[in-house]
């Protein structure tokens, strides 16, 4: 096994974009070289010295925020700046194999791109799904719920234990996951769901607020069918640490310990390191 140290992880921002922070003191925490890298490295409109590839990483990171105000739909203003410039490195690095998570707003960037669900090939030439307005139609900020679907066998879950229940925090007004009923059935099929929004004793269809925003089969985080591309709604990187989950004087949960999002992290950079 190889040193983390070895495995570069390359954070995407833009114009809007926040919890990049977070996310590469996430990876970084876990010993890995990361650089939270703009997009305008990426499609050189920099000075040279300055340029990146996404070939320079062993994963890309897509954080949460509001990326380009949201116009249009959220993510999309940043997915179609990277199709159009960056859509044959992003199918070769997906399907290389290389992990690429999306949060809350990194979730509806890869539902832009065609990323998720995807296609054995990367992405899809138009979207088939989208991250639709909330039922409530409002913006949605608590702790949530989920339930770890452990038939899904992608190495982002690996360090959980089978469908564990975790508490990790949400915000966003736009997490509804809306795709045709083919292809809803096609990603249960699959097992590309990943999480799923449940009460805290675990069970599903429990209905808002444990839904947040009325998303099918309660669905809060997907895969591609290869298992190296995750988005979720929920916040993983806001609960790395024990003392982040605002309950954790009253649940016993040890403020020194992992938080529910760590052992996410733990998965990609396992995975990095085999």
């Amino acid at each position: 096994m190889s040193n983390p140290q070895d495995s570069r992880v390359g954070v995407i921002r833009i114009e809007g974009t926040n919890c990049e922070d977070e996310s590469a003191q996430a990876f970084s925490s876990l010993g890995c070289d990361v650089e939270k890298v703009h997009l305008k490295q990426l499609v050189g409109e920099v000075e040279p010295s300055n340029c990146r590839n996404l070939s320079d990483y062993d994963a890309l990171y897509f954080p949460g925020g509001f990326s380009s105000g949201d116009y249009v739909r959220a993510g999309a203003i940043f997915a179609s700046r990277m199709k159009s410039g960056l859509k044959s490195q992003i199918d070769d690095f997906i399907s290389s194999g290389k992990p690429v998570l999306g949060i809350c707003n990194g979730f509806q960037i890869l539902v832009e791109l065609g990323a998720l669900p995807g296609s054995d090939s990367g992405t899809t030439k138009v979207p088939n799904a989208v991250l639709h307005t909330n039922d409530s139609n409002r913006f949605e900020a608590r702790h949530v719920n989920l339930k770890v679907n452990s038939s899904n066998k992608s190495f982002f879950l690996d360090n959980y234990e089978t469908n564990q229940v975790l508490a990790i925090p949400n915000a966003h007004a736009e997490g509804k996951l809306i795709l045709d009923k083919d292809m809803l059935n096609e990603i249960e099929n699959n097992n590309q769901v990943a999480f799923r929004y449940c009460n805290s004793e675990g069970s599903l269809d429990s209905g808002y607020p444990w839904n947040p925003n009325g998303a099918p089969n309660d669905i809060a985080g997907i895969t591609n069918s290869r298992g190296n591309v995750l988005g979720m709604m929920p916040h993983p990187e806001r609960v790395f640490h024990g003392w982040q989950h605002t309950d954790w004087t009253s649940s016993g949960k040890k403020p020194d310990g992992p938080g529910d999002g760590r052992a996410l992290f733990e998965g990609v950079v396992e995975f990095l390191c085999k």
